[in-house]
């Protein structure tokens, strides 16, 4: 049962967040090529509604994480406990300031594009983190 719930795990977090990712660090650029250019912002209202629908879709990620660290036993492991913050920071970056601001952006294509970009850069490094902890996680046994 651990195989299966961490081969869900790792799928998820490649199909949901990796999209939301690229999504998120393309949209600062092509919002601040967008204005006056329709292609440019048909191409920011798909790439708001790639981050807000794999958004959701990413909840599925963390909810296998657990059952996955549970059945490991490593639930009170430091490492995990770090990435469960980094999860839940990155999410907080997600909801809370880039995808406001996309809508904003897109309400306005000309404005708000600058502080987007910063608050992407963010959430990638929260989830670069976080991969990173999942791969060496201290106190492996794997070896690694």
């Amino acid at each position: 049962m651990t195989k299966f719930l961490l081969a869900v795990h790792v799928l998820a977090a490649i199909v949901a967040i990796g999209p939301v990712t690229v999504a998120a660090s393309m949209f600062p650029a092509t919002a601040r090529r967008a204005a006056g250019n329709d292609r440019d912002a048909a191409v920011l209202a798909s790439l708001h509604r790639i981050c807000r629908v794999y958004a959701v879709v990413a909840v599925v990620v963390p909810v296998f994480g657990l059952a996955t660290a549970n059945s490991l036993g490593v639930l009170g492991d430091a490492w995990l406990i770090v990435s469960i913050v980094l999860t839940a920071t990155a999410a907080g970056v997600l909801g809370l300031l880039i995808l406001p601001r996309q809508r904003q952006v897109l309400a306005s294509i000309t404005a708000g594009a600058a502080g987007l970009a910063m608050y992407t850069g963010v959430f990638n490094i929260l989830w670069a983190t976080v991969t990173v902890l999942m791969i060496v996680r201290p106190g492996s046994t794997t070896g690694a």
